[in-house]
């Protein structure tokens, strides 16, 4: 196993998908997870695919990261994440469990190693958008963001999640206002929401893991989330079918939008990220985030997230055009 220690020292961002490290993938048989084995094949890297009975120690003993995409991460992330603390390598997961990531955050500021949670469609994706909006400001009064999924229907993996969230919740709806998260009882509001493309019917208060990513480097008493009304009434459908394939790579042919309006003094900046199927894409964003970490870009040890370990205009300019169409405000914010 080459070390990370070393792998930092021999290779730089650009060049680090040259370098044949080999990336644990607890959770390898589920839908992400083929798709973060497929991806960390085209750049270059080695999967080693962990089921749920594999021996960790002796897994992580043999790799360079672990990219955990075994849900419900409120029964694996911390195992995984200790295990990979044992073996000394670099832990990413995709989880979009608000609790979990809170969780990871107050267990783990000193971790010894990098920690990245929630490196996902949901959680890093947003996270990313916000801090690029921003431009290098670390303050803002609101963000708002909206979400426009052509459809969505969940796999077994995202319905268990969701059930788990909300026993933990005790079936409270979350927001993040007045600086931090809150339960709210009742059913979320329905409103339009502004896309760029023309309004569109939408539920608010549709908080997702973003809520629990941005506020851990970004001030900001109020974010708001909203989903497309069609997305919503699908997640809720009793359907248990899941994505339907449409190509050889197992992509199905979801569309999605997501747009991120920063609010700070008075001026309003957008940033937006368009792209097809919510599971493929979160593939090359932990595997990027992988990459980077190896390379020894924002490798610090302890836990942050994507948009603080890396510059966040550069990470989502090097997915576009391949993986999504980003839209990104040019400057820093005034």
């Amino acid at each position: 196993m080459t070390s990370f220690t070393t792998l930092v020292e021999i290779v730089t961002a650009r060049d680090a998908g040259r370098v044949n490290a080999r990336i644990a993938v607890p959770g390898a048989t589920g839908r992400t997870g083929r798709f973060v084995l497929a991806e960390l094949d085209r750049r270059g890297l080695t999967p080693v695919p962990c089921a749920r009975d594999t021996d960790l120690d002796r897994a992580f003993g043999a790799v360079d990261a672990v990219i955990n995409c075994a849900g419900p991460f409120a029964e694996t992330a911390e195992p995984v994440l200790a295990a990979a603390i044992r073996a000394g390598v670099p832990y990413l997961d995709v989880t979009a469990e608000l609790e979990v990531i809170g969780d990871t955050f107050a267990r783990h500021a000193g971790a010894p190693i990098p920690v990245v949670p929630a490196v996902a469609f949901f959680g890093g994706l947003g996270d990313l958008l916000a801090t690029a909006a921003l431009g290098g400001a670390t303050t803002a009064d609101r963000i708002v963001i909206g979400y426009d999924l052509s459809d969505w229907h969940p796999t077994h993996g995202t319905r268990a999640t969701g059930r788990v969230s909300a026993e933990r919740r005790g079936g409270r709806r979350v927001v993040h206002t007045g600086g931090r998260l809150r339960y709210r009882d009742g059913a979320a509001p329905r409103t339009q929401f502004p896309f760029a493309g023309g309004r569109r019917a939408v539920v608010g208060e549709f908080t997702m893991a973003d809520s629990a990513t941005i506020p851990t480097h970004i001030e900001v008493p109020e974010i708001e989330t909203y989903m497309n009304t069609e997305a919503v009434d699908d997640l809720h459908a009793d359907d248990p079918a899941g994505p339907v394939p449409v190509d050889a790579s197992g992509r199905s042919a979801q569309t999605f939008h997501v747009e991120v309006i920063a609010h700070s003094g008075g001026v309003a900046r957008r940033a937006s990220a368009s792209g097809r199927d919510i599971y493929a894409v979160t593939a090359p964003l932990v595997v990027e985030a992988a990459v980077r970490l190896l390379a020894g870009e924002g490798a610090k040890p302890g836990v942050a997230c994507a948009g603080a370990r890396f510059d966040a205009r550069e990470f989502l300019r090097a997915l576009t055009p391949d993986h999504l169409a980003a839209t990104i405000p040019d400057g820093a914010a005034r």
